[in-house]
């Protein structure tokens, strides 16, 4: 699938204006979208918009901008949408059908929190996400809403599957949860599905897989159980930003996701089963997509932005036009948009299974579509929109439909047919039939609903030609089949499936009743019937008689009438039916008494009233009873008892008639009394459940209105005691008692003592009931009783009484169940074996009788082979250990593998005899192996190698004879017995019995002595190739020897021999034969030559007519020619081609004078009318004499010819002046010229052409001009070549005169004498006044590597010639000419000189410049042209930019030189330069220095050139100096007294910024502040370094290492609080050590962890030690230097005598904290300590600056005692920056 972007629905904004979602209606005709302002646009299907609403918040108070839309969607029935708002809430707006309806809240939603997600994916029910993790779902129809499950992590995403009966939420810790409202049998697992690596905000539930991605840039895509299927993984692609939003398509087949300025699209593959990326739609400046919103028919995509733009996608694969009238649309490889181009209809045809729609076609008058899946069959109704997609496999198109039935379509396929309901995914059934005409097969599909059956589709069709089927599609089983005598050649079923007609071949018309299958025929000559629509009457015509049977349940009632005519056809409507009948030229019109189609109307719109009005007009008939019976039944069904009560009286059924009249009468007083229907009193539906023998419900009615003892009485008046007794009981009826004594003595009165047995034992009275048990003869019942009370098994007596009835009644097994309670063993085992109750028994005894157990199962096995149960015997025999017995039962259970598992268990003697019986059963089987094992186990191996050689499988009998008999006796064996078969005539088999025993020989000499030649070829071929071309010849020579000419034909022509077949043929007169093997086996002339020599055979016009009709007769003709047949020839022409006469005679005449006979060939040349040959053939013999008496006599053309021939041989020998006579009698002056010209006789060719060709000797004279030029060329490369091969080349021809070599010396003086020609020619032409000839004759002079100076001097010949004496334009030309030729060679000034003169001023100042000659160059610009003079000094700079002069250019261009010295590397010379410009450039270049430094890692000298050349307040140098800040602050080995003076130059450097920002128009601002902060931190280090060098200062280095820790929003955190909590640790401040490195260790695991969320700040509460502070990217202390702090925080930690608590000072605030967080005032810092300053406070002259007194005398003392020059630097500082020290006692010198 591709998208192409149709247009823009809502164009962008020019900021941040997010369009939050968006969706599409079910029915596609809606599309709404949500703006960042919380108004709902509605568009419809074309784009265009119609509608908008404003969406409200849960609480006006809160205002209209308090809330966001995170979630919309429309209903199924797309009359409302559903609103999630993140102000906890959902409103569900119905916006009605129609475009500007009004918009009202019908439903509302709250919730606990912010809802981010909502689907509706069914009727009534919403899904949302909430911000608090859970899923719910709210039922419009309750109002209400409940949790589907609940996570504790935000809801991001929330996605349904195609047929929204499963629902799939992302949230924000990755995890995706999946739940079915039905899992459609899937058996996919519900719950946690997977956990995705971060939040899927982009989620889609496709068809076979769930495709997730988000902001890691990787799309992956999980299987139905959440494994990973496939990963597309972007994070490394630059251009890629996280995935915001997805969708699926509504086929499932594609997924769209959404990131910056792109749409990824993934299509499923079905063939490959994995998701395959389309190319990505790539829109600029589209910026983030964040809602995507798919229509349901597939066909658009819309897309909405950050920035709230709506973009609409096509989303088809292709597009097609059928027939010009419907437009098809493949949105899916799954899904088509089919759409009627007139009248704008769309029907969405879709394979719900995934699979790819290959075609689609439109058939049955347009309305019907069909299409093909690879296992699908698609069909659908234009008109109804319904539609059916069935299991279908391929039959390669040969499918047949039938559309005449609108309610199903009929397929017929390879003799079967299947029937498809239109809107039905399963096949409504499939028959086999041959029988394809639809008036053949009737269907009918609930054409007529009837009460009580929901479905009624039934079909009925011809088996075979005389039988018909009906079957019952619903239940898929024949209801039906007839068997006729006579070919059927119509059917018909009624509309209610309920009759049958048929007509056979002999005009009879038959009735089938398919309930009652009785088939009665009804008409004789039958030309038309048909069943009247909507009713069950049946019009047919006999001759001229119309028949109508207006009952069709008596058909023997049948009303004709008279016409004259034929019946066409019938209309129904408008309260009346008539029969159209043709008679003669009009139509007329019979109308059927529509009375008597009344009652079924009537019946089927349910009026019964209507119904019986009808019947009371009419006699009673058999017809009308059935009637009657019809209108019974329905009346009852429907409860209007009066009109039930009204048939049964019509009917003759007094009782039920007289039971419905009193309950009419109960319904009419209760309505009188009540009103209302009397049918709902309870006594009157009991009466009626009665008349349906429905008891049950009967006294259900009753009990539910409390009438017990009318339900009582109506169970005692139907003598049902039991469930009146039960309905007592349960109500606690007082005459409970009295009921059972009545019950007991009624069944006693009527001998029924089981149940009056049955009815003791339920009341607890065991003794009654046995007895009642006993004399009624059911002693098993009796002991059922005594075995479930303990206390009857103790009465002996009974026992006995009870055992001995059963004994005598056989049931053993019940009586050794009563001896086994009794506890006496042995009598139960004994009755447990007359019993055959084995498993009791062996149960029994294993107890009581142990030695008795294998008998037992011994005697159980024997019961159960008398049982034919032998599978179940095996194991008793087993466990009997009656092994041969388990082996028989097992052999006759045919348990072959037990059999053998037991045989493999037994002796040798005894299983041997068995494996035979069971190998005969596995080779009846044919598993050979285990056959053959088992003979062999048996010793039985002869019969395995029979089994094997009846098998025909010669090499495994082979085999196994090899290995029990010696091999002769094997040979001996298969020889003998291959000679049986082949005197039986088995040849093949015999054939492999030789092979077996490696006796091929034998079988071929068989096959040879039988004739089967080409078995003996094909053993010949596999056993002996190399014999097989000699055998093939052989054959064929015996069989020609025999007149076999055919079978020798084709061994000759498998030994390739198809010249002997050929000869063969023609040996025996076979020519026709002989022709066809030569064509097709000879190659391309073979058949020529056959058909040749057979029509030389035939001679005259015999052979004439053969090579006619083979084709062959000019063929033939040229072959006689070329095979010196000309006499043959001849008479061939002469026959038949009298044409080709000449043409033999001139290959005659060419054989002859091959044969050097010219005489003759003259002769014959002259008869074939090509005299000219034999000039020719006299001319090539140099018979000049000859050749020009044959040519004067026959060819006058030839003469010239021959003249020429003499000529061109006199040339040959040098003889020109016979040449050119020659050539002058031949007229051919051209030619003499031409030979002089290549001679190159010049002279005489100007003199020719002078003489006889006065017209072309000016182009002559150029001629000859260009060839002088050329030899120079020529002359020039030899020279160069013998140059180049000289020693000492340079001394070789440069010499001007005499060359130096004898050979370059020869070159140069030809190529002198070349040049001097040219100029001997300009000089001519010169004196001649043509000076444009002589000025081109001076050009083509070409520099020779010798002569420069005469080359210049022609060319400046050549330019002063132009210049005086041609035009201005050609004298242009020429010197533009020569100016690059003299530049070429170095003349420069010669060349500007010559521009000069035609005033070429540019081209002047070029030939200076390219010279070199800059001065002149700027005096010829500056004197003509000063425009130039920039021009000059432009290629001045370049030029000495390309030399490298850069000192040179200095003086020119003083930033192009810098720029140079940048590229070339050079900074120290680029920096010197610029320090001597003005201090904007100065600047510029040291800050390309320091960045270049910085980058190579030397902020050292970064910063040492700031401290050079001063730090200006520049914003675009901001950043250098952070960055230099940056690497100071982060760089090892800085903690220490060598450091200071790098720390004091980047406070020096940052304090001198500062100064200059004070200046600048960046003062006080956020920058400035930043650096002054800076500034601050590099004295607090440089301070801690000077201090570091003086021992009594090491508290103040402390404290400054203390005070740091405030600034960690600048610095390394890590580093800082190690080194503050070193310095802690060394002067002896353990807690504050503690802590700090406690807090250094948490940094560093978090460094490795990559995020500081684990950090406890408790430790710096009310500290302005910053918590927020910058992850440091790496760490920044060595490993061992962490592992010391790790062990000795442990270690600290494990003593636990420290308190983890920073020390406070007086103000209760930690004593380092500047800010004291219960006043929240803030102290100044110390200049020294940078501690705050609470008291002894010494001020400053600037603002701000202070110290504490303590820590300044303190200072000052160290500096005088130890006289520590850092320390004085420290001191001179803080004057500078402070405005003066507070006094004058201390001096820095």
């Amino acid at each position: 699938m591709q998208l192409k972007h149709l247009r823009t629905l809502l164009s962008p904004q020019d900021g941040a204006a997010k369009v939050t979602c968006m969706a599409w209606s079910q029915n596609n005709a809606k599309f709404a979208v949500c703006t960042v302002d919380r108004v709902v646009l509605l568009y419809d299907e074309h784009g265009e918009r119609r509608d908008k609403f404003s969406t409200k918040p849960a609480d006006m108070k809160y205002g209209r901008k308090s809330y966001m839309v995170k979630g919309m969607a429309f209903s199924p029935d797309s009359t409302k949408i559903a609103i999630g708002q993140t102000d906890n809430i959902i409103y569900v707006y119905k916006i009605g059908e129609d475009w500007g309806d009004k918009k009202v809240i019908c439903n509302k939603f709250i919730q606990t929190s912010a809802v981010t997600c909502l689907q509706w994916p069914a009727e009534y029910i919403i899904v949302f996400g909430l911000a608090e993790g859970k899923v719910r779902l709210a039922n419009t129809k309750t109002n209400k809403s409940s949790t589907i499950y609940g996570t504790d992590s935000y809801v991001v995403s929330l996605t349904t599957n195609c047929s929204g009966k499963g629902i799939l939420s992302g949230h924000a810790d990755g995890t995706i949860v999946r739940y079915f409202f039905d899992d459609e049998g899937s058996g996919e697992s519900q719950g946690k599905l997977v956990n995705h690596p971060c939040p899927p905000y982009a989620l889609a539930w496709a068809t076979n897989s769930i495709v997730a991605a988000g902001c890691d840039r990787r799309i992956v895509a999980y299987g139905k159980e959440g494994h990973v299927l496939q990963t597309f993984d972007y994070s490394r692609n630059p251009q890629e930003r996280e995935f915001t939003t997805a969708a699926a398509s509504p086929g499932g087949q594609s997924v769209v996701l959404g990131s910056y300025d792109r749409l990824r699209v993934l299509n499923w593959s079905p063939r490959r089963s994995i998701w395959e990326e389309a190319k990505p739609k790539e829109i600029a400046n589209l910026y983030t997509v964040t809602a995507l919103a798919w229509k349901r028919d597939g066909s658009r995509l819309c897309a909405g932005t950050l920035c709230g733009g709506v973009e609409q996608f096509d989303c088809c694969l292709r597009r097609s036009i059928y027939k010009n009238k419907f437009e098809l649309t493949y949105v899916g490889p799954s899904q088509v948009i089919v759409k009627n181009l007139s009248s704008g209809t769309r029907v969405v045809l879709k394979s719900h299974y995934g699979y790819e729609v290959e075609e689609v076609k439109i058939l049955g008058k347009e309305r019907y579509l069909v299409a093909h899946t690879s296992d699908t069959l698609l069909l659908g109704d234009l008109n109804t929109n319904r539609l059916s997609e069935v299991a279908w496999q391929g039959s390669g198109g040969n499918e047949k439909y039938f559309f005449e039935n609108e309610n199903v379509c009929m397929i017929f396929n390879a003799g079967e047919l299947t029937l498809v309901e239109y809107g039905s995914n399963d096949t409504l059934g499939s028959v086999r039939t041959e029988f394809m005409n639809p008036h053949l097969i009737s269907v009918r599909i609930n054409e007529r609903r009837q009460r009580g059956m929901e479905d009624n589709k039934k079909l009925a069709y011809l088996v075979d030609i005389k039988t018909i089927a009906i079957v019952d599609l619903i239940g898929g089983y024949n209801i039906g089949t007839i068997s006729h005598e006579s070919r059927v050649d119509w059917l018909e079923l009624n509309e209610t499936g309920h009759k049958l007609l048929f007509r056979d071949r002999k005009l009879r018309l038959h009735l089938y009743d398919i309930e009652s299958c009785a088939k009665t025929m009804i008409l004789n000559f039958c030309s038309y019937v048909q069943w009247v629509p909507g009713s069950d009457v049946l019009v047919a015509q006999n001759r001229n008689s119309l028949c109508v049977w207006y009952n069709i349940e008596a058909p023997e009632r049948v009303t004709t009438s008279s016409i004259r005519g034929d019946v066409v056809g019938l209309e129904r409507g408008g309260g009346k039916t008539e029969v159209m009948v043709t008679e003669g030229v009009t139509t007329v019109a019979y109308t059927l008494d529509e009375g008597l189609i009344e009652f079924g109307t009537a019946i089927d719109d349910g009026n019964y009233s209507r119904a019986t009005a009808f019947l009371e007009t009419l006699e009673m008939t058999p017809e009308t009873e059935a009637m009657w019976k019809t209108l019974s039944r329905l009346a009852l069904e429907a409860r209007q008892l009066h009109i039930a009560e009204r048939c049964f009286s019509a009917l003759g059924h007094v009782a039920k008639a007289r039971f419905l009249h009193e309950t009419n009468e109960i319904a009419d007083q209760v309505s009188r009394e009540y009103g209302g229907e009397g049918t709902d009193f309870y006594q009157v539906r009991a009466r009626l459940a009665m008349l349906e023998k429905n008891y049950k419900l009967a006294e259900m009615i009753f009990l539910e209105q409390n009438a017990v003892e009318e339900a009582m009485d109506m169970y005692q008046e139907l003598h049902r005691w039991d469930e009146c007794i039960a309905v007592a009981q349960a109500k606690g009826h007082p005459a409970l008692e009295k009921l059972r004594r009545g019950y007991y003595q009624w069944l006693m009165d009527t001998q029924q003592e089981e149940r009056a047995g049955e009815l003791q034992e339920s009341q607890g009275d065991g003794l009654a009931a046995i007895s009642l048990y006993l004399k009624a003869g059911l002693p098993a019942k009796a002991a059922r009783l005594v075995l479930a009370r303990e206390e009857l098994l103790a009465d002996t007596e009974l026992v006995e009484h009870i055992t001995a009835a059963l004994i005598k009644g056989e049931l053993y097994e019940r009586a050794g169940d009563l001896f086994e309670k009794i506890r006496n063993p042995q009598r139960a085992l004994e009755c447990y074996c007359k019993g055959s109750a084995f498993m009791k028994a062996v149960e029994l005894a294993r107890l009581a009788f142990p030695v008795e157990v294998v008998r037992l199962e011994e005697a159980w096995g024997d019961h159960l082979v008398q049982q034919k149960q032998l599978d179940a015997a095996i194991n008793h025999y087993i466990e009997a250990r009656c092994s041969i017995k388990a082996v028989d039962a097992a052999l006759g259970a045919r348990q072959w593998k037990k059999a053998i598992y037991i045989l493999d268990l037994q002796d040798q003697s005894t299983a041997s005899k068995y494996y035979p019986r069971v190998a005969q059963h596995y080779a009846a089987l044919q598993e050979y192996e285990i056959a053959e094992e088992l003979y062999i186990k048996g010793d039985r191996t002869k019969d395995a190698i029979d089994m094997y050689t009846q098998a025909g499988r010669w090499e495994q009998a082979h085999k196994l004879a090899t290995k029990c008999m010696r091999p002769e006796d094997v040979s001996v064996l298969y020889v003998t017995q291959a000679q049986e078969l082949e005197k039986q005539g088995k040849y093949r088999e015999a054939e492999r019995l030789y092979v077996t025993v490696e006796e091929p020989d034998l079988a071929i000499t068989m096959f040879k002595k039988h004739k089967l030649y080409d078995d003996m070829i094909r053993l010949v071929g596999k056993h002996h190739p190399d014999l097989l071309s000699d055998t093939h010849l052989h054959l064929g020579k015996e069989l020609e020897a025999e007149g076999r000419l055919q079978e020798a034909e084709y061994h000759y022509l498998e030994a390739q021999e198809w010249k002997a077949t050929v000869n063969m043929y023609r040996s025996n007169g076979l020519w026709e034969e002989a022709y066809r093997v030569a064509k097709a086996h000879g190659g391309t002339t073979a058949h020529k030559h056959v058909a040749y020599l057979w029509a030389k055979s035939l001679g005259g016009e015999s052979a004439v007519r053969l090579l006619n009709k083979l084709g062959l007769l000019e063929a033939a003709i040229d072959h006689a020619a070329d095979n010196c047949s000309f006499e043959f020839a001849f008479e061939l022409s002469r026959l038949a081609l009298k044409h080709k006469t000449p043409e033999i005679h001139l290959r005659y005449a060419m054989y002859l004078e091959d044969e050097g006979k010219f005489e003759g060939a003259e002769a014959e040349f002259i008869r074939a009318g090509k005299p000219k040959e034999a000039v020719l053939m006299f001319v090539h013999n140099q018979d000049w004499e000859a050749a020009q008496r044959v040519a004067e006599a026959h060819d006058p053309d030839s003469v010239a010819e021959v003249l020429m021939g003499q000529a061109r041989e006199a040339l040959e020998e040098k003889d020109f002046q016979k040449a050119e006579g020659l050539l002058l009698r031949a007229q051919r002056p051209g030619l003499a010229l031409s030979y002089y010209k290549e001679a190159g006789l010049w002279s005489d060719a100007l003199r020719i052409c002078k003489d006889y060709m006065p017209g072309q000797l000016e182009a002559l004279q150029e001629e000859y001009e260009r060839e002088a030029t050329k030899k120079g060329a020529r002359y020039e490369a030899r020279r160069q070549q013998v140059s180049a091969g000289l020693e000492g080349g340079s001394q070789g021809i440069h010499r001007v005169g005499r060359a130096a070599h004898p050979v370059a010396g020869h070159v140069y003086s030809h190529l002198l004498r070349g040049m001097e020609g040219l100029v001997d020619q300009a000089r001519q032409w010169e004196q001649a006044g043509e000076y444009s000839r002589a000025v081109d004759c001076y050009l083509k002079v070409r520099d020779s590597g010798g002569s420069s100076s005469l080359v210049e001097k022609c060319w400046m010949k050549a330019a002063e010639l132009a210049i005086k004496f041609l035009p201005p334009q050609r004298s242009l030309e020429v010197v533009r000419a020569v100016g690059p030729q003299l530049i070429g060679i170095g003349k420069h000034s010669a060349a500007a000189e010559l521009y000069l003169n035609l005033d070429l001023v540019k081209e002047a100042i070029n030939a200076f410049i390219e010279g070199e000659e800059w001065n002149k160059a700027k005096r010829v610009a500056k004197e003509l042209d000063p425009r130039y003079e920039d021009y000059v000094d432009q290629h001045y700079k370049e030029f000495l930019k390309n030399q490298g002069k850069v000192d040179s250019l200095v003086g020119v261009d003083v930033v192009a030189a810098l720029d140079l010295y940048v590229e070339q590397g050079q900074w120290d010379k680029c920096i010197e330069t610029a320090t001597k410009q003005n201090y904007k450039i100065l600047h510029k270049y040291v800050a390309l220095y320091a960045t270049h430094l910085i980058r190579e890692g030397g902020y050292g000298q970064a910063l040492a050139l700031y401290v050079q050349h001063g730090a200006p307040a520049n914003p675009q140098n901001f950043n250098i100096y952070k960055r230099i800040f940056t690497d100071m602050v982060s760089s090892p080995g800085t903690n220490s007294a060598e450091a200071y003076h790098n720390w004091a130059d980047l406070r020096d450097v940052l304090f001198n910024l500062c100064e200059n920002l004070v200046k600048s128009s960046e003062a006080n601002s956020p920058a400035h502040e930043e650096f002054e902060t800076m500034l601050l931190i590099a004295h607090y280090y440089a301070t801690r370094s000077a201090a570091q060098s003086v021992k009594q200062l090491e508290t103040v280095a402390a404290r400054l290492s203390v005070s740091l820790l405030r600034h960690t929003q600048l610095l390394p955190a890590d580093k800082a609080f190690y080194e503050a909590g070193i310095a802690a640790k060394a002067v002896g401040w353990e807690n504050m050590a503690f802590i700090f490195l406690n807090r250094f260790l948490d940094l560093t695991d978090a460094i490795e962890e990559g995020t500081l969320d684990a950090l406890d700040h408790s430790d710096f509460q009310d500290t302005d030690i910053p918590f927020e502070v910058p992850l440091p990217a790496k760490q920044h202390v060595p490993e061992a230097q962490r592992e010391e702090v790790r062990d000795w925080v442990l270690t600290v930690s494990m003593d636990q005598r420290l308190e983890q608590v920073l020390p406070r000072d007086e103000r209760g605030a930690y004593e380092a904290s500047l800010v004291a967080a219960s006043t929240g005032v803030r102290a100044l810092p110390c200049l020294i300590t940078g501690y705050p300053i609470l008291r002894n406070k010494i001020e400053f002259k600037r603002p701000g600056k202070a110290a504490n007194k303590d820590n300044w005398n303190k200072f000052l003392m160290a500096i005088k005692t130890s006289h520590s020059p850092v320390c004085q630097d420290v001191l001179k500082f803080i004057s500078q920056w402070c405005g003066g020290l507070p006094s004058t006692s201390f001096s820095f010198q």
